[in-house]
């Protein structure tokens, strides 16, 4: 094989895992550190790290202001979605459902790390607009710097986890699931909560 047969396929192969990063964490915002919030090789359950103030939005069943995940004080179910994403929209309605069923036990949240105002990829009025399209009723949140994705990201969209309120990840998948499927993620981390306050 000649040089630069290899070189040209060494460079595309570098685009391939470079358009891989960019739909797996979205478009990074101006000015971040992308390295700030690597866990990479990060493999253990609870990651010890502290929590990561996640910025919520003013939208259907959600409040703007702020959230903690893992929430300190019960155990956090996250969705990480991309309004890019069909099957994200496929698993909406499983979302509502499994919300409605379990969601006051734990922070229910829905994050994206899109890349949100003026001259970004989407704006913030139609993250609320997709966000109200398509059903959702509980905490919509904006992981801004995909701290909280490459955290918890599952290796594909859409990726769930449900966390203890310890921190440990005891539930995690990714692809579209059923709502008895993510009921029963959650409930992983309820019944961890219950078996370690009937510890003390």
């Amino acid at each position: 094989m000649r040089r630069r047969d290899v070189l040209a396929g060494i460079g595309s192969a570098g685009v391939v895992v470079g358009g891989g990063a960019i739909a797996a964490f979205g478009f990074p915002s101006i000015g971040d550190d992308p390295a700030s919030g690597s866990t990479e090789g990060d493999t253990s359950e609870n990651t010890g790290d502290e929590p990561i103030e996640i910025e919520t939005v003013d939208a259907p069943g959600s409040e703007a202001g702020t959230v903690l995940v893992p929430a300190p004080d019960r155990p956090t179910f996250v969705d990480i979605f991309g309004t890019w994403c069909p099957p994200c929209v496929k698993q909406m309605p499983a979302l509502a459902e499994a919300n409605d069923r379990i969601g006051d036990e734990v922070l229910f949240v829905s994050v994206t790390s899109e890349s949100i105002g003026e001259n970004r990829s989407i704006s913030e009025a139609e993250l609320v607009d997709w966000w109200d399209d398509h059903g959702g009723n509980w905490t919509l949140g904006l992981d801004s710097r995909a701290e909280l994705t490459a955290r918890y990201w599952q290796g594909g969209y859409p990726s769930a986890v449900a966390i203890d309120a310890s921190g440990t990840v005891r539930w995690g998948d990714s692809g579209i699931k059923s709502a008895d499927e993510l009921v029963t993620g959650i409930e992983q981390a309820i019944k961890a909560d219950g078996d370690s306050e009937a510890d003390t």
